[in-house]
């Protein structure tokens, strides 16, 4: 029998989020973790989700590396003054001290990948500083045999870990949410891990972000009735305006999934 909070969290709404991978104060994207494009500038790409209905905004600093810190901090400050929904920072966050100089730029969620691997009590100091739902474990995850391996340094280093057994654990840790990306699928267009995704989202009790793979409406679809995600998040189709987020919502709503609908 499943635990009741894993019964509840399926009546909750989807929500959909824009992703905004940024590196040198610019919103990039690219293709397996590779081959990066410039998308944009974050600041102007958050005013423009905000007003075209997005639920919530994911921006990680894809390279977090130390002369980009104050560049981050910056666009946080400017992000948060701008819009009116949630949204989580990641990338080469550290410590505790490093969450708190987020959150006090305006950030609502903090993610944390690599460093919930090499120091997983982070996950639970996180959690009892500011709230398990402040803390966000992303999962960088790509297929081996009948597994999947999860992966750090921005999908550049393997750990040889099982991507389940590791969600599993960071919930007990105090994750407050799991933000897990095929580096198979991502920016493919091809769809989602909805394996992936099915296998970690019946084995935890807090919401899970799909990510990586989106190429159309059915695959949103498919990301939360198949692979029984709690939130679709993407980057290419939004940043370069080949699906809105008012498209995906209609969808969800004809095919009787629970959605924020704009005013």
């Amino acid at each position: 029998m499943k635990p009741l909070n894993l019964q509840i969290k399926t009546m909750l709404v989807k929500r959909i989020i824009p992703c905004l991978d940024v590196t040198g104060g610019r919103v990039v994207k690219g293709v397996k973790f590779i081959d990066l494009v410039d998308a944009g500038d974050p600041v102007e790409q958050a005013r423009f989700y905000n007003s075209e209905g997005a639920d919530e905004l994911v921006f990680l600093d894809i390279t977090a590396s130390s002369d980009g810190r104050e560049i981050l901090q910056d666009m946080v400050r400017r992000v948060a003054s701008t819009i009116h929904i949630p949204f989580t920072v990641g990338g080469g966050i550290r410590s505790v001290e490093d969450m708190r100089e987020i959150l006090r730029c305006g950030a609502d969620k903090i993610s944390i990948n690599t460093s919930a691997i090499q120091t997983p009590d982070l996950i639970s100091q996180g959690a009892q500083a500011f709230g398990r739902q402040c803390i966000v474990v992303a999962i960088d995850a790509r297929r081996k045999g009948e597994s999947w391996d999860i992966y750090t340094h921005g999908g550049r280093k393997a750990v040889n870990m099982d991507a389940v057994e590791w969600a599993k654990k960071v919930v007990e840790l105090g994750a407050g949410e799991l933000l897990i990306t095929s580096m198979d699928s991502d920016g493919t267009q091809a769809g989602f891990d909805n394996e992936l995704l099915a296998r970690i989202s019946e084995n935890v009790s807090v919401p899970v972000i799909a990510s990586g793979g989106a190429g159309n409406v059915q695959h949103f679809i498919d990301a939360v009735k198949i692979g029984k995600s709690d939130a679709v998040l993407a980057a290419s189709l939004f940043h370069f305006r080949q699906l809105t987020i008012q498209e995906i919502k209609e969808a969800f709503a004809e095919n009787e999934i629970p959605v924020r609908l704009p005013y």
